[in-house]
Order: structure tokens, then sequence, then C-alpha cells
């Protein structure tokens, strides 16, 4: 009888044992679960911080720096400007505009503004210029067509 009267104690402290185990079994695994759900964002964030930095440095166009002529009196001066990838234009564009422009090198060319809105500057030839006086030149940088500079 004595047997009969334990035998229910010793199987609900085994249940209990089992209960703890699965407990902590379950608590294991939401922090091994926890920890690389920390460990993919962490991964993510610095992939896309990598990404944002290359897209942010901007490209080198120091072979451009110095002086291009243009057509009737129209000249580009590239000079550097504050960092790397960084230049100023000076510019006479038509016959009654000029200005001092920052620009900041990219795949296509240097980027930059003026009163008549975001130019790219980018390589091209005489012909590309779409300006009779530059056509047959090998190295110029062109605004948009009609507006070019070439080197002699």
């Amino acid at each position: 009888m004595r047997l009969a009267l334990l035998a229910p104690i010793v199987l609900g402290l085994a249940a209990c044992n089992t209960a703890d185990q699965a407990a902590q079994d379950t608590g294991n695994a939401t922090e091994t679960a926890g920890a690389a759900v920390a460990n993919a964002v962490e991964d993510s964030a610095n992939a896309v911080g990598d990404a944002v930095s290359n897209v942010a440095a901007p490209a080198d166009r120091d072979a451009w720096l110095g002086r291009w002529k243009g057509v009737e009196g129209t000249y580009l001066v590239i000079s550097k400007g504050d960092g790397r990838g960084r230049y100023k234009l000076e510019m006479q564009y038509t016959l009654d505009d000029k200005g001092t422009f920052e620009g900041a090198g990219s795949d296509d060319g240097i980027l930059f503004s003026r009163p008549d809105g975001a130019q790219t500057l980018r390589a091209s030839n005489g012909d590309a210029t779409g300006l009779k006086y530059l056509a047959g030149k090998k190295d110029c940088l062109t605004v948009k067509s009609g507006e070019g500079y070439c080197r002699d």
C-alpha cells in the first residue's frame, strides 16, 4: 500500500522535472532564435551602410581639371573643390550668362546646378556637342546639345 501512495508522488515529481526541462529547452530555443535575428538585422544594417557609403562616394574627375574652350567666348574652368570628388566650375555658358558652381563627380560625369537647373557635365567628342566649331575634336565635355567645351 505504501508503494501505491508513493507512486503518484514520484510520477508527479517526474512530470514537474519534464515540464521544467521543456521550459528550459523553450527558453534556450527562444534565446538562440533571438540571437540569430539580431545577427541578421546587424548584417543587413551593415550591408545597407556599405551600399550607402559606396553610392555617396563621389567619383574622381581630376583628369578634367583645367581650362576648356567653347564657342563665341564661352569657356569652362574646372578646379578642385572642398573634398574628394568635389569640383568648382567657373563658366561662361552663354553670351550673357556666367557663374561659378559647385559640382560633384559621379559615374556619369560632374553633377552641378545653376540657374537653368540641374546639369551633368559629361565626357564627349566635338561632334557630340552639337556645335559646328567643335566638330572633329576628340577631348571634349558636353553639358547638353549646343553647349560643350573642348581642349585643343
